[in-house]
């Protein structure tokens, strides 16, 4: 197993977005949800730092599950695992009997397992079947969806989730060989991007394929749909006082965050009003200048930390019901 896995990423900046939250004397066994448990790391980390915190992991993956478990073992019944996709976090506290938390984490994309797994076809550098399923009991994979999508619904899917100003190029590309062959493998699919892509396009932003390994796993996985979901719940799930960190990688997963964040720490009255009634009040505050970025040393030390933007709120009042 290779050392990359075992960097959790901008780690002590998230434990110290927390830190507050999980030494409240006023809540002596705070509850911390760590919504994309991965190898654990981040989880670890919550239990070593704040020993008096109850756990509550999700993941959709159950390998990592599994290896989360040995790994988090020696911290007993702390640490509770749980197989589920982040926006299903009510149900999960409602199942455990857990009213509000104190802290959540989210550390969104791909889990470095996933990535170094060849045979879960994630990564664009080596071949492996084109599959992208974070859950690999549910679900169709990405190979299913080249193979069957319409060509007009590929083509939003490229630039949608994958920002990508040549989908139409590779589109083309993707549904005349398709024709011949159905897709499979993935460095069928690197290839064709490679070809497909005019030279400008190639000399820009690392591997020409990127952008549509990204579009599709988002795809597969309906990860903006969940996450458009899960964010919100994950707010609602906190108690006054309570904070929130959430580490996106890409633009699409930051602006969401962002988004959900600045609508909660506005207040929501009519204009003109002399004096803010209690309910149009701000619900949060936010903990952070915009996104804060990794360090340079980070960066060097973990190279899959560079494009992480991380955002931090805390919660400081109730919905007026």
């Amino acid at each position: 197993m290779s050392q990359t896995r075992h960097v959790p990423v901008m780690l002590q900046r998230c434990l110290d977005l927390l830190a507050p939250a999980l030494r409240d004397q006023d809540h002596p066994e705070p509850v911390v949800v760590d919504c994309t448990l991965g190898l654990g790391g981040h989880s670890e980390a919550l239990l070593e730092t704040f020993p008096t915190a109850r756990l509550i992991a999700l993941d959709r993956d159950k390998e990592a599950l599994r290896l989360s478990g040995e790994r988090l073992a020696p911290y007993g019944d702390r640490a509770t695992l749980v197989h589920a996709v982040y926006d299903e976090l009510p149900d999960v506290l409602a199942r455990l009997g857990v009213p509000r938390v104190q802290g959540v984490l989210f550390d969104l994309g791909v889990s470095s397992m996933q990535l170094d797994e060849a045979d879960r076809g994630f990564a664009y550098a080596q071949d492996a079947p084109l599959d992208m399923r974070m859950d690999q009991t549910t679900g169709i994979g990405a190979a299913e969806v080249l193979n069957t999508y319409p060509p007009g619904e590929l083509v939003r899917i490229l630039r949608a989730y994958g920002e990508e100003k040549q989908a139409k190029r590779i589109v083309s590309a993707i549904v005349r060989e398709r024709e011949k062959e159905p897709f499979g493998n993935s460095a069928r699919l690197v290839e064709l991007i490679r070809d497909a892509l005019p030279q400008a396009a190639k000399r820009t932003g690392g591997n020409p394929a990127k952008r549509t390994f990204q579009a599709l796993r988002i795809e597969v996985n309906g990860e903006l749909s969940v996450l458009e979901r899960a964010v919100p719940a994950a707010v609602e799930s906190l108690a006054i006082g309570g904070r929130i960190a959430v580490l996106s990688y890409h633009s699409l997963e930051d602006r969401l965050v962002k988004q959900v964040f600045a609508a909660g720490a506005a207040n929501t009255a009519p204009p003109g009003l002399p004096v803010v009634p209690e309910r149009y009040q701000p619900r949060l505050k936010l903990l952070t200048r915009g996104a804060e970025l990794p360090t340079e040393e980070e960066v060097a030390e973990n190279r899959r930390a560079a494009p992480a933007r991380l955002r931090g709120a805390q919660r400081i009042r109730e919905d007026e019901r």
